[in-house]
């Protein structure tokens, strides 16, 4: 489909506005229009927020004062300091601190919310919040560099006072914080609620007044927070920016262990860790013979064959895996799959279900990013090694949780797992634990962004293909729902795009370096809607870090356009290797 606009077809308007040098993410209000029935909904259009300079640093450290919070540090960090894509990050002051410090009556332990939060000299009048990843319990740089692989502008940069914390607990205390309810409830969501308003009164104390406009972003567990603050805190934030979003991270973590107990069958390296090599079970030679199967049957769908499934739909229909991949006849030689391997892969990818064959998680495209490491690693070994599903599932996500002796093995624990009786304690509360963990980490009601809508916020998530532990179809489910509650307009509070072959949060054959921070804050306070956001390869010499992954044929300085879901990017005439090339269409 070719959307028409006054009888000019979209496609026409995108290369005319192109040769004037005003196609882009930030095209004219002119191609709102392009993309649904948003131009129509009436919602409230925020205004562009204005700068200031800091009056002074150091005094925070003193003079700031809220409450159940102490301030540790607030130093000037020279411009150079930090640097960025080879690029000096301004001078900022950095304020450290924590909030709300308590002894724990369940384990005797100190828990607090730990924060960094680093405040330009020359800011933008915007704010950021920073959600970080994983099991938190570390304070990641709060420099806002999360969107995509090798940002070429981070946060600081674009003139953010950026916060980020450790969701109130330490490092040391992963993953056993999980006993402990309030510190459950603060890394499902609590911690943002509690930094939150110290954050904007910390800006105003040190510019003399508060942000104009707030955003949150993050990635993967960021990406949870990101959708959860939607959820919870919508009144307090007018931008959400959220990539690789496990927002259903629970159900996430069962399906990882599903995959591992499925692989287990066909891993030919067996026994106990750390000889035990789930990899075996699929290694990056037979990931090729599969990738190469699947770019064959779907890679030129989109009107060009360049590594890239674009189509994830016609693919559906055009590739399947019994029949398109290559089966042994008799031993594994690295170009074929066997029957077993066949049946274990269609498994995996049809999504975790229980002896019932209900599903307990989310199925998952075929993408030709399988072949990367990271896919690898999330499906071979974080399922199944400590520190990762085993036991989050075991201490944060099950209620009641394990005892607090240490999983004797995780490997064990991972591969005895019940999808029956022990998939359902995610949903569970018991005694103490007053909230499931799918209550406390994933969005209320997350279909619902009226309180979003209303105050004329908006939000981008942005998610990768070939994620190897969160589907891209689970977000795609999430947003299909989102739409139906809408009539369909719901592209007019938050845009959905797919990343081709890009793994978890970043790297895979793909253009994955993209700034989907300014595509949203052109959204929130221009009303520039994204009809799509260039992304580049990061090939030999890219100031953002090579990605080392990129196919050999590929131009170093690919581009390709990510589409507003459910658009594809297709070919249609020029340079095969720049975004311009391509249109968003059905």
């Amino acid at each position: 489909m070719i959307y028409s606009f006054k009888g000019t077809s979209f496609m026409h308007i995108h290369f005319s506005l192109r040769r004037a040098g005003l196609a882009g993410a930030t095209s004219v209000a002119l191609l709102a229009a392009c993309g649904g029935s948003q131009s129509n909904d009436n919602l409230p259009q925020l205004g562009p927020a204005t700068g200031a300079t800091i009056a002074s640093c150091t005094s925070l450290a003193t003079g700031f004062s809220f409450a159940e919070t102490s301030i540790a540090s607030a130093v000037v960090v020279a411009s150079g300091a930090l640097t960025n894509a080879g690029q000096p990050v301004g001078e900022h002051c950095l304020v450290t601190g924590t909030m709300k410090q308590r002894v724990s009556a369940v384990d005797g332990q100190t828990y607090a919310i730990g924060f960094e939060m680093r405040l330009p000299k020359d800011w933008s009048g915007r704010y950021l919040y920073q959600g970080n990843g994983g099991t938190d319990g570390a304070i990641a740089q709060a420099s806002g560099g999360f969107s995509g692989g090798g940002p070429l502008r981070n946060g600081l940069q674009l003139g953010f006072a950026v916060i980020s914390s450790d969701a109130g607990h330490s490092s040391a205390q992963n993953p056993l914080f999980g006993v402990d309810p309030q510190a459950r409830l603060n890394y499902g969501y609590q911690a943002v609620g509690t930094l939150t308003p110290m954050a904007k009164a910390l800006i105003k104390a040190a510019y003399g007044k508060g942000p104009e406009r707030s955003y949150f972003g993050g990635t993967s567990n960021g990406g949870r927070h990101t959708m959860v603050a939607a959820a919870r805190y919508a009144q307090d934030y007018d931008g959400f920016l959220a990539v690789s979003p496990g927002f259903n991270l629970p159900k996430a973590a069962v399906a990882q262990l599903y995959g591992a107990q499925q692989w287990s069958t066909v891993a030919t390296t067996t026994g106990t860790a750390p000889n035990f090599d789930l990899e075996s079970a699929l290694p990056q030679v037979e990931r090729a013979v599969l990738a190469k199967a699947i770019l064959a049957k779907c890679d030129a769908l989109d009107g060009l064959a360049d590594g890239l499934v674009q189509d994830l739909s016609a693919c559906r229909t055009a590739f399947d895996l019994a029949r398109d991949v290559p089966t042994c006849s008799s031993a594994r030689d690295g170009t074929c799959l066997t029957s077993a391997q066949k049946t274990v892969v269609g498994n995996v990818f049809a999504g975790a279900k229980n002896s019932k064959s209900e599903a307990l998680y989310s199925r998952w495209p075929y993408d030709a990013g399988i072949v990367q490491t990271g896919w690898a690693d999330w499906k071979f070994r974080n399922s199944v090694r400590n520190g990762r599903d085993p036991v989050a599932l075991a201490y944060i996500f099950s209620s009641p949780p394990a005892s607090t002796v240490a999983l004797p093995s995780t490997l064990d624990y991972a591969l005895k797992f019940n999808m029956d009786t022990d998939a359902p304690k995610i949903f569970a509360t018991s005694g103490i634990y007053t909230e499931s963990a799918m209550s406390f980490m994933t969005p209320p009601n997350p279909t619902s962004l009226d309180a979003v809508r209303q105050r004329g916020a908006k939000m981008i998530v942005i998610h990768g293909q070939a994620d190897g532990v969160f589907s891209v179809d689970d977000t795609a489910a999430w947003y299909d729902a989102v739409d139906a509650k809408y009539g369909g307009a719901a592209n007019s509070v938050v845009r959905f795009f797919r990343v081709p072959g890009m793994g978890h949060s970043r790297g895979g054959p793909a253009t994955d370096q993209f700034d989907g921070l300014t595509a949203l804050v052109n959204w929130v306070e221009k009303g520039q809607a994204p009809q799509r956001i260039v992304a580049g390869a990061r090939g030999a010499g890219n100031a953002g870090g090579e990605n080392t992954e990129l196919p050999k044929d590929w131009s170093a300085t690919r581009t390709r356009p990510l589409c507003p879901y459910p658009l594809v990017a297709r070919y249609r005439s020029g340079d095969k290797e720049d975004e311009s090339s391509f249109v968003c269409e059905r």
